[in-house]
């Protein structure tokens, strides 16, 4: 059994486990360089993975942003510092000397989570979509039992499909996208107008359990926003289930919120909604997890 080296790149924190089947052996991680330069990113890396280099077979990193053969570029510039045309798997074969597997974060969530319900209910789910809800949305998706990834690596990424046309100008470029509605990001610049230029999406979530009624409005409208995310991909899909992850996703009492929006849909757009049984550490289990069935099929 190959041990593995699993980074996960997120908008806020980098993450590295030592993974052994489904097992993770340790753990660290870091705040992501807020930087467009190149070396920031390489730099922070090598500080990151090089103690436990002696320790593993190949690396499997889990990424935000586009990740076309290898190469990652932030869809939405605000993340990531802004990098574009990152070559990601050369820097980290020529850093490692290791093979490297790169995909997509919420694609490598998306299959670690239908990995987890496949076993337990192998016949029930055919198609399932993983949606974080986090610094930006993203998601995944696994059709016909089968993780999607498409040409240039774009495949699953919902936070981009429109919310409200009228709405905010996303980082991406775009106006009124997913993301710029319902991420931890938008929260804190709607929280603003109360909470000041220190708000955040930790800090507005906070006030909304703790009963502040502006903090609730972003809040709900936030899980409106995810809930008829869900209804639109489960109706052009037919899904069975959607997954929900991320730290706002996992946010205390987030999930009842969407399913509560979703209950006032016809049945028919309501598949089942349930929160993500890996937690945090969904992208590092899950590109192992398809780092593994791919070095099989070589």
């Amino acid at each position: 059994m190959k041990t593995w080296l699993a980074v996960d790149i997120g908008g806020t924190k980098l993450a590295v486990a030592i993974v052994r089947g489904s097992n993770i052996l340790c753990r660290e991680q870091m705040t992501t360089p807020s930087s467009q330069s190149p070396d920031a990113m390489t730099n922070a890396l090598s500080e990151l993975i090089s103690p436990f280099l002696n320790e593993v077979d190949a690396v499997a990193v889990a990424s935000t942003g586009i990740i076309d053969h290898g190469i990652l570029t932030a869809l939405n510039p605000d993340n990531l510092g802004g990098l574009n045309q990152y070559p990601l798997q050369q820097v980290l074969i020529d850093m490692t000397g290791l093979p490297v597997t790169v995909i997509n974060d919420a694609q490598a969530a998306a299959w670690a989570e239908y990995h987890a319900l496949s076993s337990s209910s192998p016949s029930l789910i055919n198609n399932m979509a993983f949606i974080t809800v986090s610094t930006g949305v993203g998601a995944g998706l696994v059709l016909d039992q089968t993780l999607q990834i498409g040409r240039r690596g774009i495949a699953g990424h919902a936070g981009h499909t429109l919310a409200d046309p009228s709405g905010p100008r996303c980082g991406c470029g775009r106006i009124g996208c997913v993301e710029s509605i319902a991420s931890g990001t938008a929260m804190g610049v709607a929280g603003r107008s109360f909470l000041g230029e220190s708000s955040d999406g930790h800090k507005v979530y906070r006030q909304h359990l703790a009963g502040n009624e502006q903090a609730s409005l972003i809040v709900q409208r936030s899980a409106l926003t995810i809930a008829n995310l869900i209804a639109d991909l489960t109706i052009s899909l037919d899904l069975d289930v959607v997954v929900l992850g991320g730290s706002v996703g996992l946010a205390q009492g987030y999930c009842d919120m969407v399913d509560t929006a979703l209950a006032a849909m016809p049945a028919i757009y309501r598949p089942k909604v349930m929160t993500a049984t890996a937690g945090n550490d969904a992208g590092l289990l899950g590109v192992v997890h398809w780092a593994e069935s791919n070095f099989e099929k070589r």
